[in-house]
């Protein structure tokens, strides 16, 4: 069985689950100890069944927990060379580092990880592949590289950063210099640049598509959706928005 999940997405805190082939992955954790074990607990799990925590990059809301996490359990913690060398705490943590564009494998899942334009250290971006089947993880970067949509292509399941609207951004409490920052080409994607990469990729595949990582304060799912049927002329059957309080429940990927 294929299936992943969100323990919660936005800036306050982000955190995915994948299952395949009899492993268990956790990407990213921002979340406290408490609140990252209730999260799991929600969906079935503890935090002692998962065989690795992969981290994208060093921001607390996706790194700021996996240190705790980690080591209530000894789960081994990967991440690129840049990552982990900013990881906050990692006294007696099992690392495992990697270049920023590369494949490896978790017992039988395979992982992808692939650069990306965000403003940290060394981020990445992951796709896993399992019998034939794969998913794409993608937030947190300030503009689409080819290099980005070719690892995306041919998905069966896709979660994708849907972060702010442009408007909402440019009139809302952010101060001038937090507002450069997020809208800028180091920062995330707003709803009209995620929605032209959607459209660039090949959708036959694909039975989940979750719009993730949106701004409480500068976007809202009809915001999300909208700029969708405005990218693709139709709204997508399939486009659905996870929230910071419950992420989403488990989605099977099937063959």
């Amino acid at each position: 069985m294929f299936r992943f999940a969100s323990l919660g997405s936005g800036s306050k805190g982000n955190g995915t689950l994948v299952e395949a082939g009899g492993v268990r992955v956790l990407i990213d954790c921002g979340f406290g100890l408490k609140d990252a074990q209730a999260r799991l607990a929600r969906l079935g799990l503890e935090a002692g069944q998962l065989d690795a925590i992969l981290v994208t990059h060093e921001h607390s809301d996706h790194a700021g927990g996996v240190a705790r996490l980690a080591r209530r359990c000894n789960t081994p913690v990967y991440g690129t060379h840049g990552t982990v060398r900013r990881m906050r705490n990692p006294e007696n943590l099992t690392i495992r580092s990697f270049d920023a564009d590369t494949c490896f494998e978790i017992g039988a899942l395979r992982v992808t990880a692939f650069s990306v334009p965000h403003d940290a250290v060394q981020p990445c971006q992951f796709r896993f592949d399992w019998g034939g089947r794969s998913l794409g993880v993608l937030s947190d970067l300030g503009h689409v590289t080819p290099h980005v949509t070719d690892a995306l292509r041919d998905l069966d399941a896709l979660m994708l950063e849907f972060n702010h609207d442009p408007q909402m951004l440019r009139d809302g409490p952010y101060p001038p210099a937090l507002r450069a920052r997020v809208a800028g080409d180091w920062g995330h994607l707003s709803n009209a640049q995620a929605a032209a990469l959607l459209g660039q990729l090949p959708h036959q595949r694909l039975q989940h598509l979750w719009l993730t990582h949106l701004s409480e304060t500068n976007n809202t799912p009809d915001h999300a959706l909208m700029s969708i049927e405005d990218a693709l002329g139709a709204p997508h059957p399939l486009a659905r928005c996870a929230t910071q309080l419950a992420g989403f429940g488990w989605c099977e990927v099937v063959g």
